[in-house]
């Protein structure tokens, strides 16, 4: 795979990556300080902040990393995958990438949060090249392949490219057809970058995160995974009660949807766990519990109501606390061993609001159709030093190959990595 880095640049790379190293320990110092009355004031105003329930009571995000990252400063020997598999770097040079939407010619899309991009890679004869296709967009996290088409949804804007692998082949990017009015998205920045999937029922399925940590909320609009026709009509709510999922997914044999959802922060360091939910065929606009129910039903402490669990559909499993349960899809390939069939792969970004840090990391969860006997394994690991409490790589999707491998987007060093398996 050709590098992003001309040679010229590489001699620079040392010095460069220990002014990273100084930037990641000066920004880690930086989130040990007493946050400003201004920090403190947007955190009240976004629910439920609480730090005397945790062990720091100072703990802030950790900035990503927004600029090119060089193939030789990715510890890829660091991964750590079962035995038999094997991992390389597929693609890099694209900072912030995260979901991930292939074309029919093979290109892979992949949308973005704080950089405000969307990439196109395309791979000819085994060379990897990636251009930006969009920019300035307020997260265009959501990006779905379908008929020829992308659609890219940021926030409330969904564009449609069509022809866009046609067009990407004679080094031009389509116009985009706006769709933003059609699909009606509310504007509300928090918890609303979106995630984009084609159902079995051949609808556009996007979810409305809650624009809060946590509060009441209206139903009708947030904290709800929704349903489209192709044009952005015939809106319907699938379900109610999610708080934020970026990550869904359609059951190979029976159709049903299920969908990881990340729990509230400030709740104290061991809660609430991160879920794995399913929505039964027959529960249509079913109640996942937010805010007044988390996890495996526990009440939220701050937001109450009467018989708060009543009537919620609770987890297929849990995936630990604030671990960041992003991106996630059903095995239906031949490649990996068959008791990886029909298996879910789970992206964990990462743990922020806790102080020893949990997730950035893959794992497969083993369930029935119907959601029973779950069993969750650690698939993909090493992007984080526990014994030093520090990360290098934050997964945030998986994508199946036609050949049966699996592609992982590490957000934190816009990588993809190549999962194969060969006996």
């Amino acid at each position: 795979m050709r590098p992003f880095l001309p040679r010229c640049l590489r001699s620079s790379l040392v010095p460069a990556l220990a002014s990273v190293i100084l930037g990641l320990t000066t920004a880690y110092a930086l989130a040990q300080t007493p946050p400003t009355a201004e920090e403190v004031e947007r955190r009240k105003a976004m629910g439920g902040y609480h730090p005397e329930r945790m062990k720091n009571p100072h703990l802030t995000g950790h900035p990503g990393k927004m600029t090119v990252t060089a193939p030789e400063d990715i510890p890829l020997k660091s991964i750590q995958v079962p035995a038999g598999f094997q991992v390389e770097l597929w693609a890099h040079g694209n900072p912030g990438a995260r979901m991930m939407a292939r074309g029919d010619k093979g290109t892979i899309f992949q949308g973005t949060r704080t950089i405000g991009r969307v990439y196109a890679t395309m791979d000819k004869d085994g060379t990897r090249t990636s251009r930006i296709i969009a920019e300035k967009l307020v997260q265009p996290n959501g990006v779905l392949f379908h008929n020829g088409s992308l659609y890219v949804a940021a926030i409330h804007r969904v564009l449609r490219y069509d022809n866009i692998e046609a067009s990407l082949a004679k080094g031009e990017v389509p116009t985009p057809v706006e769709m933003t009015e059609a699909f009606k998205l509310p504007t509300e920045v928090h918890h609303n970058w979106k995630f984009l999937a084609l159902g079995p029922d051949k609808k556009i399925y996007v979810q409305v995160g809650a624009p809060c940590n946590v509060c009441e909320i209206n139903k009708e609009v947030h904290g709800q995974i929704r349903r489209y026709n192709l044009d952005g009509s015939g809106m319907e709510i699938v379900a109610r009660g999610v708080r934020n999922t970026v990550g869904f997914d359609f059951h190979p044999r029976t159709g049903e949807l299920w969908f990881t959802d990340n729990g509230r922060d400030w709740a104290g360091e061991d809660g609430f766990d991160d879920e794995l939910n399913r929505l039964p065929a027959s529960m249509m606009g079913a109640d996942f519990g937010f805010p007044y129910c988390h996890a495996n039903g526990q009440p939220d402490p701050d937001v109450k109501r009467a018989n708060p669990c009543d009537k919620v559909v609770l987890p297929v499993v849990t995936l630990g606390p604030h671990t960041a349960a992003l991106g996630m899809r059903f095995y239906t390939g031949t490649m990996f061993p068959a008791d990886y069939r029909d298996a879910i792969f789970v992206a964990r970004r990462g743990s922020w609001n806790r102080t020893e840090k949990m997730g950035y990391d893959v794992l497969t969860v083993k369930a029935t159709p119907d959601g029973k006997n779950a069993e969750v394994t650690p698939f993909m690991t090493g992007f984080l030093d526990k014994g030093k409490n520090e990360f290098w790589g934050r997964p945030v999707d998986v994508l199946q190959m036609p050949d049966g491998s699996l592609l992982v987007a590490d957000e934190q060093v816009g990588a993809i990595y190549r999962v194969s398996y060969k006996k």
